[in-house]
């Protein structure tokens, strides 16, 4: 499994869409299930899968799905 599909079933699962619907346009302004807590279980999972640990400043820059795939570039995680 690449990266790039790891990160997507962590956004599939939190918050239960279709892999198909994760895009450049998929952000807390147009998800209506984004709120707090889902970007909590969203950076908690991210943090599992990848094994890193976010910074305060990363955590709080989850707020999109192309924001997710920049800031694990940050952590040298290929996304592709």
């Amino acid at each position: 499994m690449t990266n790039l599909e790891k990160l997507n079933n962590i956004f599939s699962e939190v918050f239960s869409v279709d892999v198909s619907l994760l895009n450049a346009d998929f952000n807390k302004d147009n998800v209506d299930l984004w709120d707090s807590i889902h970007q909590l279980s969203l950076t908690s999972g991210v943090e599992d899968e990848f094994d890193i640990m976010l910074d305060a400043e990363d955590i709080l820059g989850f707020t999109s799905y192309e924001n997710a795939k920049e800031i694990l570039k940050k952590y040298e995680i290929s996304i592709e």
